[in-house]
């Protein structure tokens, strides 16, 4: 490694320690037993929201503290798709800065590679995304937006997560129930688990061991793949588990029940779920803010994200985010989330920025 990628590196993980130092002690390590979701419950809080249209078919968004932007996939319809691109955001202003566009695979139908999940790794200044109609995935430019890469044999990936402390990217293919490592340097396919009748969604891992946890939609589980062995670990979440996240500490799982409207707190030394806490119809995605411990969740069918208190099982706020709300990352104490509200052949999907105010 040159000394410059080597000093790259180190800002790039020092930058991430230096977020997670703000969160607040073990959070989600309550001990009451699992019991099922009641009636969402909603403490008033104070949050802004800040909304702004970006563009159609708005599927995944993820930060980058390194080049300071959001990246967001958009795609529209089914195959062939020919609309879609990989959106350059500013967070402060929610303005596109850069538009890039997929190639071409088929010049006479004018099908594109189609960008849905995204990640982006800081340390070789990459944005990977999954191409999940294609079985594949793609490495982009974050200098210049230039398609580098596309990695066949993962068969409906829908999310992607790169670990920077070991070089790799990780997806799951949600219909053949594999989880799937690249190296992040040579694009080469490195570690692949499978558990046969599973359909492994949403991706999460831990940093500092190398621990990824996928969530198995058909059985209402989690997937644990450790770094040391390629044996999986299965751990109960809920009805229709479809994403995950990780407390600052690694101790504690988020799962996002799509079927029951909840989310799952899972303390995963126990494998067991010690809370779930009703949210709205449709959790679809969920992430966690390292700098106070709670948990966003974004609820497709109620058109909602909830800020969630995983100590106190409470929900503390539900914000209204658009129709069909997608998806939500969260940098510094800031969620980002997107929508698929846009009706009709000029409306657009939007982007809402949420932000605590007391």
């Amino acid at each position: 490694m040159s000394r410059t990628r080597s000093s790259i590196r180190r800002r790039v993980l020092l930058a991430a320690a230096i977020t997670a130092t703000c969160a607040l002690g073990p959070a989600g390590t309550a001990t009451a037993t699992a019991a099922a979701p009641a009636k969402v419950h909603t403490l008033q809080a104070s949050y802004t929201v800040d909304s702004a249209e970006l563009g159609k078919g708005l599927y995944q968004s993820a930060y980058s503290a390194r080049n300071n932007v959001l990246w967001v996939t958009s795609s529209v319809g089914y195959p062939p798709v020919t609309q879609t691109q990989l959106l350059k955001v500013d967070p402060a202003t929610l303005k596109v800065k850069a538009a890039y566009t997929p190639p071409l695979k088929d010049e006479a139908t004018g099908a594109r590679e189609a960008v849905y999940g995204v990640a982006v790794d800081d340390v070789h200044n990459t944005v990977w995304t999954t191409n999940t109609l294609d079985n594949s995935l793609a490495v982009y430019s974050q200098r210049t937006g230039e398609h580098l890469a596309s990695l066949p044999g993962v068969k409906h990936a829908r999310d992607v997560v790169v670990d920077q402390q070991r070089n790799l990217a990780w997806t799951a293919g949600l219909e053949d129930g594999s989880i799937v490592a690249f190296d992040t340097r040579t694009y080469q396919e490195k570690k692949r688990v499978t558990v046969p009748g599973a359909a492994p969604a949403g991706v999460a891992v831990d940093e500092r061991t190398g621990t990824v946890y996928a969530a198995d939609l058909t059985n209402g589980q989690l997937i644990e793949v450790s770094a040391a062995s390629s044996t999986p670990r299965l751990i109960p979440a809920g009805k229709g588990t479809i994403d995950v996240a990780l407390s600052a500490d690694g101790r504690t799982a988020y799962a996002a029940n799509l079927t029951s409207g909840s989310l799952a707190v899972i303390d995963l030394r126990a494998g067991v779920v010690r809370k779930e806490i009703a949210t709205g119809a449709g959790a679809l995605a969920v992430a966690t803010d390292a700098c106070t411990g709670n948990v966003f969740v974004a609820n497709r069918e109620s058109g909602t994200t909830s800020v969630v208190d995983p100590r106190k099982g409470v929900v503390l706020a539900n914000l209204a985010t658009g129709a069909n709300t997608d998806h939500v990352v969260v940098t510094r104490g800031t969620a980002y989330v997107v929508d698929k509200a846009e009706v009709g052949a000029e409306a657009m999907d939007s982007i809402h920025r949420i932000r605590a105010t007391g």
